[in-house]
């Protein structure tokens, strides 16, 4: 008698083979951890998605080693300048792409999904606890080990219990994948949030657009790079889909027939005004989008859990869709890792949500409101909107703004800076170029630096050595930057910006945010033993940046 091979065993499941469910296995399979993905799509998802990436979004993918090779099939905006029918200018964003963001890449870059899922799938392949399954679509999440036990409330699993994940795979075959933990990154329809219960607020938008992706024949650099026209006649977005690429949306209106709006002869009657046809272009894909604007209300349940598409939804104006959901992995993957070594109680968790829900919910707010500006139809009401915005533009370019602080989870209770992007500025050594993150390795970072370009006391010698012990098991490091030394304050930006906090030693995140600064005898123990409280403690969540 032939006996079935038990299902595969892992750490976790992630539930979509997008940019953030591979970011997200990625993370966790550099960590050592064993992750099953599997991805409904028996192949790669061919309609037009994201374009843009902002500075800190860059920085995540610099420190999952991508952004490398992603760099040169970027683009960087130089600026998005809103303008109604007439070409008179309304708003004027200015990406400034010669200053230095806090990140340490430009604010605003183009780009093709395409080469970003690609270089993800290839970096994910290399990892070996990591296995991807396309063309398996997840019908069933039950607790238990057990294959076809009877489902139980996700949220009553016990600690130390699995879960069986159900799928159909190619064929139909069923498949079944136990593990420690579910992630739901399977899109706006998601499966995996469905199924844990989550609600979720809608936050009345929807609009439809036509979206386009086009690549002509002539490769133009477009100037500025992104264009919003705010025509009540058509509302239209013209921006870079990354080199040699653009990237339409037009707006649907109440005239245009739903079974001719999405085909490819509209596509070009729309594209004609820009000069662009099947003579001097191709249509590389085109797609009708419902632009909405959704939030979860809990992130988690159990050991369910739901991240990008799967936890919001919010229309496109911002560019802060994808983004926010690759923000979302890189919060959740040092969580996750910390759990899963026992490093930190399964509480640690209800901080992801907690954290992440102000930063997307303000997204959200944006870009609704982005697009209650582009998307007025009416002429009377249009000429009003310009009258009002055109003093805005002719008082120069705005810089593009940045999200405002995660809500409240792991900071050090009173410290204002919590929250703050660490600085990623140049401290190799002779003037080299060499970025913080890849100095460091990322991870856990304790870094200090001397006031006025002295040298600073060594983090590492003020650790008493129960508290180094558990540093070192976390996987922290510690360094600091010394005139001579490996690490060097090559532009003086650290000495301008240790000056500000008024601090000289900072703890960072694996996220680059920082869990809190200190100063004087002791401050590294103090952070270190701050965050070993924080991670130790049951009320995680009740840790605020004061």
């Amino acid at each position: 008698m032939t006996t079935a091979a038990p299902p595969p065993q892992v750490d976790v499941a992630v539930i979509g083979a997008g940019p953030v469910g591979l970011l997200l296995a990625l993370l966790l399979g550099r960590r050592g951890w064993q992750v099953e993905v599997l991805e409904r799509q028996a192949t790669g998802y061919g309609r037009p998605r994201a374009v843009h990436l902002d500075h800190e979004a860059v920085r995540i993918l610099q420190n999952a080693g991508i952004m490398d090779d992603l760099a040169p099939q970027t683009e960087v905006m130089d600026s998005y300048l809103w303008r109604n029918a007439a070409g008179t200018a309304l708003l004027w964003l200015d990406g400034a792409p010669e200053v230095p963001t806090v990140s340490g890449w430009p604010a605003s870059t183009m780009f093709h999904q395409p080469d970003l899922e690609r270089l993800l799938a290839e970096a994910v392949s290399r990892q070996p606890g990591v296995r991807v399954r396309m063309g398996h679509d997840v019908r069933d999440v039950v607790a238990g080990p057990v294959s076809g036990a009877v489902s139980d409330p996700v949220s009553g699993t016990a600690a130390g219990e699995s879960l069986s994940v159900q799928a159909d795979g190619p064929g139909g075959a069923r498949a079944e994948v136990r593990a420690r933990w579910v992630i739901g990154c399977d899109g706006a329809d998601s499966r995996i949030r469905q199924l844990a219960g989550l609600d979720v607020t809608d936050h009345h938008y929807q609009a439809q657009w036509l979206i386009v992706d086009v690549r002509p024949a002539e490769p133009t650099r477009w100037s500025p790079l992104n264009i919003q026209v705010c025509d009540p006649a058509r509302p239209t977005t013209a921006v870079s889909g990354g080199p040699g690429r653009r990237r339409f949306e037009f707006m649907r209106l109440p005239g245009d027939a739903e079974d001719d709006f999405g085909s490819a002869a509209t596509a070009w009657r729309l594209l004609e005004p820009w000069d662009l046809t099947p003579a001097n272009a191709v249509l590389e894909r085109h797609a009708v989008y419902t632009f909405g604007a959704r939030l979860v209300d809990q992130w988690r349940r159990g050991r369910l859990l739901v991240a990008g598409d799967a936890a919001h939804q919010m229309p496109p104006f911002a560019g802060q869709g994808l983004c926010s959901g690759l923000r979302d992995a890189a919060s959740l993957a040092w969580k996750l890792d910390l759990v899963l070594a026992s490093h930190a109680p399964e509480t640690l968790l209800d901080s992801y949500g907690s954290e992440r829900w102000p930063q997307v919910r303000a997204a959200i707010d944006f870009s609704v409101e982005l697009g209650k500006i582009i998307c007025v139809l009416d002429p009377a009401a249009a000429a009003t909107r310009d009258r009002d915005f055109a003093p805005i533009a002719e008082a120069g370019p705005m810089p593009l703004p940045d999200p405002p602080p995660p809500g409240p989870g792991v900071w050090l209770p009173g410290d204002p800076h919590a929250g703050q992007l660490a600085l990623q500025a140049p401290v190799g050594q002779d003037g080299s170029r060499a970025r913080l993150d890849d100095a460091t390795g990322g991870g856990w970072v304790l870094l200090s630096h001397g006031a006025d370009g002295a040298q600073g006391s060594d983090p590492a010698g003020d650790l008493p050595a129960a508290l180094a012990r558990w540093w070192a098991a976390l996987g922290g490091r510690c360094f600091q930057l010394a005139p001579g030394g490996p690490l060097q304050d090559s532009t003086g930006a650290y000495g301008r910006w240790f000056g500000t906090l008024e601090r000289d030693t900072v703890l960072i995140r694996p996220d680059s945010y920082l869990f809190g600064t200190a100063a004087g005898p002791g401050a590294t123990a103090g952070l270190v033993d701050a965050l070993r409280s924080a991670l130790e403690g049951e009320a995680i969540v009740a840790i605020g940046r004061g």
